[in-house]
């Protein structure tokens, strides 16, 4: 299997997981409705038809044959490899869909299915013509993986836990790098009554802790310099917040999540992450982790913020959107201690090895898997 399979194939798992978890949510109460299980297969065209609902399950499963394809077989001719990912996609939708039977919360539906199985065929069709310019080695995103990304199965999960962190970040409604709120997720009270100074301050050092987390983590699964990578990641993630907010925001509030906290948190993290990107690997390595765990714990004693509720959005609750949107909560509540034990990983089999090196002065040489 080549390392340009292997990523597509690692893409389209991770994307998968997405995908039943968001069909699946809130994946409580448990029971059936008392109706036959695929009596839902022949029921007529929807009276309440949603054209956004429609096009929404169709690009939701838009990725998932533009990664299948590519993972398929080189022998197999493309006419098979797309019909195999359409197939696919199309008996994936159907066993959420059914699976949805027994989720009060959900509505099973025909339509749903016929909207993924497009998505699907959709998104095959972009894998069979842009598949190769995006995933054969030396070409489109298997280039730049091979260029600066550490190889093999380590590499692609740490650029899955990097996409995984992006799409953390469409949470509009919490605090910019907010990741690994347990509280929220399981609806405990916050332990700290609210003051404006104590939240500046716990905002100030979250933002900063997980800034300075995810850039050490970025360059952590780099095997040449990227500094700029690392910066340029942070980048991304306030941009997708930013359209995250004036997209699911009602009214549109694009710097919703600019709190005093926050910008005093951006400016110390800058600074904290321009002298850690200059210390050794080790040293970078254990600060990531250190980081972590700082701003998991912080964002739990955080008391709730009255910025959002004041100034008067409120997310978009129609259609697919409450799933999506619980999606990414799950997502960026996870996150942090997805990455830690990624790092505690990696740590174990290399770590004395990195610390020979850098004892010796010669370092990590750059362009060189570790």
């Amino acid at each position: 299997m080549t390392s340009s399979t292997s990523l597509s194939r690692h893409l389209a798992i991770a994307y998968i997981v997405l995908l039943v978890y968001a069909c699946l949510y809130p994946l409580s109460g448990w029971q059936s409705k008392g109706l036959p299980l695929f009596d839902y297969l022949f029921r007529p065209w929807p009276k309440y038809f949603m054209v956004e609902d429609f096009i929404f399950n169709i690009v939701g499963f838009l990725p998932f044959g533009l990664t299948v394809v590519p993972s398929l077989s080189e022998r197999w001719p493309t006419w098979k490899k797309v019909l195999a990912a359409t197939v696919a996609g199309t008996l994936l939708s159907f066993g959420v869909e059914t699976v949805q039977c027994y989720l009060p919360t959900r509505t099973e539906n025909n339509v749903d299915i016929l909207a993924n199985g497009i998505g699907a065929l959709l998104g095959s069709l972009l894998g069979a013509r842009w598949g190769k310019a995006m995933f054969a080695p030396g070409r489109g995103l298997a280039r730049w993986r091979e260029h600066y990304i550490t190889g093999g199965m380590t590499g692609d999960t740490g650029l899955i836990l990097i996409l995984y962190w992006l799409l953390g970040q469409i949470t509009p409604d919490h605090v910019l790098f907010g990741g690994g709120d347990l509280r929220r997720l399981l609806g405990i009270a916050a332990p700290l009554p609210f003051q404006v100074n104590r939240l500046i301050v716990i905002q100030t050092a979250q933002t900063a802790s997980m800034m300075l987390a995810v850039g050490l983590f970025a360059r952590c699964m780099l095997h040449r310099k990227g500094v700029q990578l690392a910066v340029g990641l942070l980048a991304v993630g306030v941009v997708a917040r930013t359209l995250a907010s004036a997209a699911l925001f009602i009214p549109a509030s694009p710097f919703a999540w600019l709190t005093p906290g926050v910008q005093n948190g951006l400016l110390i993290g800058a600074v904290l992450l321009f002298v850690a990107l200059r210390m050794s690997r080790v040293a970078q390595h254990a600060l990531a982790g250190t980081a972590l765990l700082m701003a998991a714990v912080l964002i739990n004693l955080m008391p709730e913020s009255p910025y959002l509720e004041s100034s008067g959005p409120a997310i978009i609750a129609r259609g697919n959107y409450p799933s999506f949107h619980a999606m990414c909560r799950l997502v960026a509540a996870l996150w942090p201690f997805a990455a830690l034990a990624y790092l505690s990983a990696i740590g174990l089999w290399r770590g004395e090895r990195l610390a020979d090196r850098d004892h010796a002065g010669e370092g990590v040489p750059y362009g060189t898997n570790w």
